[in-house]
Formats: structure tokens, C-alpha cells, sequence
């Protein structure tokens, strides 16, 4: 008696994903299309990001269905290039909406950004497409999502522009208030008055074009900006 061959998809694919349950249900529903699905685990204590790559270049995957929100693993952006240049499909599934940060995502080498708002057969679709060699955005989407990009890095490169106008003691006074001193903490921190301190806030929500002091820590946080000392 003759058995039928085996045509299921033979194709790895990768999840990174810190939530559970969603993780869960795209390995169940690729599982049951055939698909080697693997799950990266993502340890509640210790590890690191760069133990997650290495994990996941050794995974040897076709598709990685990638989530950027990584918990205390942080931005899972980072993972995209190597990923890529390993020759896999980063597929990124993603609850963020910053179209600005999806364009990144494209310029680090995402084959397709989807949003985790939209139905899971989406996402099963696209793998199906990489797996059959198809494409999985098309120009338009592309140039929208670089355009937005384009804007998001001339806003971030403003917004760093500003920054560097602060003179060093307004940056430490930045970095203060960033760590949640209020003015009276500054003052005595810095053995000056609180008028003194009030004068060097004042200065800074000039320079950065902001309206409070939240608007400032705000903007220092949207482009990574630490003081240094």
C-alpha cells in the first residue's frame, strides 16, 4: 500500500514575542498548517538582547514573525538587520502605531509590518506568501512607510537640534528633572536658590520650544537623550 507524500510547508519560522497568549496562537495556527514553528523564550530573569539575537540567528528560520515591544528585552528593532542578513524574512507583528518607527523597521530590512489589530489570518497570509517566494508590500505601502520615516527623522534630528543649545548646567538640570527632581530638590542638590533653578527651567522650555517641564522630559525621552554627567 502506497503512502501519500508529505506536501505540508517544511518552512522554519520563528516567533519573538513577550506576549504569551498571542505568541501561543500564532504557533498554534502556523503549527496547524504545517510550518516548523519555533518559539523564542524569553526568560523572566536574566538574559540579554544580544542573547537573544544570538538564539535567534542560530534558529536558522525562512520567516521571523518579530514583536518590538520586547518587555524588559527592550526594543526589538535591533534584531531586524542581523535577522535579515541572515538571510531571514522579519515579518514585524507589532501594537504600535508610529507609522515613523515602521518605516525603521523597513530600512533595517522588514519584509511586511502588521499591525496586532488586525485579524491573525493576515499574518498567516504573509507567511504563506514568503514561503511560496511572493511579495508581501507593495511599492505604495513602501514609499508611505519610508516618507513617514523621512518626517519622523527630521522631527528627531530637530528635536536633538534644540537639545544641543542647552548649555551644561541646563543639561544637568535636564537630566534632574528627567529623574523625577522636582525644583526645590535641584536647588539643594545644587547648593543654589530655587529662583536660580526656576531662571535655568525657564531657559530650557525656551531652547527646547516646549510649554512645561513634562513636555521637556517628554522630548528628551522621544530621542534617547541621556545626559552624560
Amino acid at each position: 500500500m502506497s503512502s501519500t507524500p508529505d506536501t505540508r510547508p517544511s518552512t522554519r519560522v520563528l516567533i519573538i514575542e513577550d506576549h504569551t497568549l498571542f505568541a501561543e496562537s500564532l504557533e498554534l495556527a502556523l503549527s496547524l498548517e504545517g510550518y516548523d514553528v519555533r518559539r523564542l523564550a524569553l526568560p523572566e530573569v536574566g538574559g540579554s538582547m544580544a542573547t537573544l539575537k544570538s538564539t535567534a540567528l542560530r534558529s536558522n528560520a525562512r520567516i521571523v514573525l518579530l514583536d518590538l515591544d520586547l518587555g524588559r528585552f527592550g526594543d526589538g528593532m535591533g534584531l531586524i538587520a542581523p535577522l535579515a542578513r541572515a538571510g531571514a524574512n522579519v515579518v514585524v507583528v507589532t501594537a504600535s502605531t508610529d507609522l515613523g518607527r515602521w518605516g525603521a523597521c523597513v530600512r533595517q530590512g522588514a519584509r511586511k509590518i502588521i499591525s496586532k489589530g488586525r485579524p491573525l489570518q493576515e499574518t498567516l497570509s504573509t507567511v504563506r506568501r514568503l514561503h511560496q517566494g511572493l511579495p508581501v508590500m507593495n511599492s505604495e505601502e513602501l514609499e508611505r512607510l519610508l516618507d513617514a520615516w523621512r518626517s519622523e527623522r527630521m522631527v528627531t534630528d530637530d528635536m536633538r537640534r534644540r537639545l544641543e543649545l542647552l548649555t551644561p548646567r541646563e543639561k544637568q538640570v535636564l537630566g534632574a528633572l528627567i529623574e523625577g527632581h522636582n525644583v526645590r530638590e535641584i536647588a539643594r542638590i545644587g547648593v543654589v536658590s530655587e529662583a536660580t533653578v526656576r531662571t535655568q527651567v525657564k531657559s530650557i522650555l525656551g531652547k527646547l520650544e516646549v510649554s512645561s517641564q513634562l513636555a521637556a522630559v517628554g522630548l528628551a525621552h522621544h530621542v534617547g537623550w541621556q545626559h552624560a554627567g
